[in-house]
């Protein structure tokens, strides 16, 4: 049978495009990489696809199985025993997201040039974006095609006061249009926040469990630490389950009014889970990112009321009542813009909250104001007693000035740990703190008066020691500000599960004079 000459081209052409494809395709091997958030693609230099494609370290490369197609950074790997010419590695969650099978062809191609690049580096030299332009790079963000290098460039370029208040909003509405929103049938949703800054300032849990045992509505969802030694994420999955579904979480709150989930599980404003990431890597918590990330994950749970706690102190986040007031009004500016009713607690930062630092440490303290116990951290109880009477008084169900005296009631006739244990159950189960194996106490080399905290560097003390982690590990206090101590007095204790990481702790406190200040009376 004879072919016409547009017949033969296109069989032709076939053949061609399949020979490309046998080329350009190599045979996946399991390497068994955890590489977190970014995908990673490995292959030998040698790799007969590297060689002709001018493949080099770090490229940015499109692997595709079938219908499936994802970006990953290229490892150059030289292990000839591992890899053959005619294979490739992914790490483990690129392999997971292909649903890719080992000994499975998946074919590579270059990455076009990304749009959102050339607006990082816009960004970066100083200019203002638009909507579109953050739009295009929170896109890429959530289909991860940009590295972690990428990222950080990005996040460099929003730091200090790099975006102002337009940015902010506009960033904010990205975040928000590209993940899923949560709607409720009550017409008021509430929602408690506070900036970090303060070690074991846990006031969330006790928070929710008073405005659930109010009878409002407060699907709580919260991060894992960033910079800190635990998020309230990290402390509440010491005593319950937080990594629910949407639906889970939806039972939840219908069941008992309230929540403490961990946001990352039910994917609300999913850009901002990828960056944190990265953000605990630099340890960088840049003001307008914080903005953005804060309110586009309350307006995704379908907030709309929220109390914001600004802790204000030296070593805290902010460090001044000016700076303080300035993130106020743009917090307060930026949830109007997305329909959000917004009040603000400017709170003590000059020292940590509670007693523990680090998830159980801090999970103790929880327990112990909510169950009434005598020694139960005052300060704690305190803060947590003001924000949920700022929400109280907000719902219209205290006047003005009473909210706290009606928060302070629910904790006092113990409905406020029955709806706690009720919330924790409803999301699985609940179970006690655990307590750290190893113990190290620090003592004071002076009699007198405590007269300042370091926080930032008595937080860093609890990270090294593990914590968030290792769940038991971090740091219990002794004392706070104003309290007399005598020679060798214990200040405080560090706790750990392994001797290196005490040791690891010990060596940082070493290099580091008055953490804890004291003066003499």
């Amino acid at each position: 049978m004879a072919f016409t000459t547009a017949q033969t081209q296109s069989n032709y052409n076939i053949v061609m495009e399949e020979k490309r494809r046998e080329h350009f395709e190599l045979r996946l091997v399991r390497l068994d990489i955890d590489s977190r958030n970014e995908y990673m693609v490995f292959m030998r230099k040698d790799c007969p696809v590297c060689i002709s494609e001018g493949f080099e370290a770090l490229n940015r490369i499109r692997v595709t199985k079938d219908n499936k197609t994802l970006v990953a950074s290229l490892i150059v790997w030289d292990n000839e025993t591992q890899l053959r010419h005619d294979q490739l590695g992914l790490s483990n969650a690129a392999i997971d997201a292909l649903g890719a099978i080992e000994g499975e062809p998946l074919s590579l191609s270059h990455l076009d040039a990304l749009d959102s690049m050339g607006n990082v580096r816009k960004k970066i030299y100083g200019n203002r974006l638009n909507q579109g332009e953050f739009d295009t790079i929170v896109k890429d963000i959530v289909n991860r095609n940009l590295s972690n290098l990428q990222l950080s460039a990005f996040l460099a370029s929003c730091t200090g006061d790099s975006l102002n208040k337009e940015e902010v909003i506009a960033l904010t509405k990205s975040m928000i249009n590209i993940g899923y929103k949560l709607e409720w049938d009550e017409l008021n949703i509430y929602d408690k926040h506070c900036i970090g800054g303060l070690p074991g300032n846990r006031t969330t849990p006790i928070v929710v469990a008073i405005v659930a045992a109010a009878g409002l509505i407060i699907p709580k969802t919260s991060s894992r630490a960033i910079t800190s030694p635990a998020g309230t994420a990290d402390t509440m999955e010491v005593m319950t389950n937080v990594n629910l579904t949407i639906a889970q979480m939806k039972k939840v709150v219908k069941q008992e009014g309230g929540c403490l989930a961990w946001g990352g599980s039910v994917q609300l404003s999913p850009a901002d889970d990828i960056l944190i990431r990265v953000e605990k890597a630099l340890d960088i918590d840049s003001e307008g990112q914080m903005i953005a990330s804060v309110l586009s994950k309350k307006a995704a749970a379908g907030s709309t009321d929220v109390v914001i706690d600004i802790p204000v102190g030296p070593t805290a986040k902010v460090r001044s009542q000016l700076a303080a007031e300035h993130l106020s009004e743009k917090m307060i500016a930026v949830g109007k813009a997305i329909g959000l009713n917004i009040e603000i607690v400017l709170s003590d930062g000059f020292q940590p909250v509670g007693r523990g630092i680090g998830p159980s440490l801090e999970a103790k303290d929880v327990l112990a104001v909510l169950r009434n116990e005598k020694n139960a951290p005052a300060d704690l109880r305190e803060r947590a007693v003001i924000l949920a009477g700022e929400l109280l008084e907000m719902a219209g169900m205290a006047v003005v000035g009473t909210g706290e005296f009606k928060a302070l009631k629910i904790i006092r006739n113990g409905t406020a740990y029955d709806k706690f244990l009720a919330i924790c159950k409803a999301q699985g189960h609940f179970k006690e703190p655990g307590i750290a194996t190893l113990k190290h106490p620090v003592y004071s080399n002076q009699k007198g008066r405590v007269f300042e905290i370091d926080n930032r560097r008595l937080a860093k003390v609890a990270k090294l020691a593990g914590a968030p982690s290792v769940k038991t590990a971090g740091v219990l206090l002794y004392i706070s500000l104003g309290s007399a101590v005598k020679k060798n007095d214990i200040i405080f204790e560090i706790h750990a599960e392994s001797k290196g990481e005490l040791e690891y702790a010990l060596s940082y406190l070493n290099t580091q004079k008055e953490i804890i200040k004291i003066k003499e009376s």
